[in-house]
């Protein structure tokens, strides 16, 4: 095999996302042939080279695992958790790979969630320049006005996890159902933290339910709990999507 990047071979064994290795690798947690390597732009030969990651041998490429999951309501998108509530990794055992979630849904949110130890893919997911439509069904409190939605379609100015503002892309928002607690339909093309929590109480509205209902070109098909392999086709529209122009939602 030809020499590859560190970095990628990490990611392509599923030990981690491609800036995950990266960290790993400037961390001083990674070593070829015995010698540590801290240097990004290292090349190795997965075939040759003996590599270890935190001292684990690496077995090399493992084969890719896409995964669709409907997400339930408490468990925390993550590989671990340190207050020892489920995780969505409790949901996939005996797939017969190490996946981890494309980004995340917080303990309270339900819904379409991708899972995958394709770590180049993850990482292109996951950029915010991806801008890969994600639309959510949302119940809020009371009722916004005609003036609050126009200001969350336009983009609007929300506290981040570390107390700073940040502007919020344009977003589709549509009536779902009408009611003193409404239903709407909410697009976004980036994922910042608890964002849609976020953009609602901007206008004083709390957020009762999420519920992711797309990703891309995916439309949630499996019950709560459960999953379901992507297909060759699945993952190359997914991959499309990540090359072909985005357009801001209306």
């Amino acid at each position: 095999m030809p020499a590859e990047r560190l970095q990628k071979i990490i990611a392509a064994a599923g030990i981690a996302s491609r800036r995950k290795a990266e960290q790993l690798i400037s961390g001083g947690l990674v070593s070829v042939n015995g010698q540590v390597v801290t240097e990004l732009g290292t090349k190795a030969d997965a075939a040759q080279d003996h590599i270890r990651v935190n001292g684990k041998l690496l077995q090399g490429a493992e084969r890719h695992v896409y995964l669709l999951m409907n997400k339930p309501k408490g468990y925390v998108t993550t590989v671990s958790d340190p207050e020892k509530r489920p995780t969505v990794m409790d949901l996939v055992r005996g797939v017969g790979a190490r996946v981890y979630p494309v980004g995340r849904l917080d303990y309270a949110s339900e819904g379409l969630l991708l899972l995958t130890n394709d770590g180049e893919l993850a990482a292109s997911l996951m950029k915010a320049a991806s801008h890969v439509p994600k639309t959510y069904l949302v119940k809020v409190a009371g009722v916004p006005t005609i003036a609050d939605l126009a200001k969350l379609r336009a983009g609007i100015t929300i506290r981040t996890k570390d107390g700073k503002r940040t502007r919020t892309a344009p977003a589709k928002i549509q009536s779902v159902r009408e009611a003193n607690n409404p239903w709407f339909e909410v697009t976004l093309i980036e994922g910042k933290n608890r964002q849609i929590r976020h953009m609602f109480e901007e206008v004083g509205h709390h957020v009762e339910k999420i519920k992711r209902v797309k990703y891309g070109p995916f439309q949630l098909d499996v019950h709560p709990g459960k999953f379901r392999h992507l297909t060759l086709q699945e993952v190359a529209k997914l991959k499309a999507s990540l090359k072909s122009p985005k357009k801001q939602p209306a």
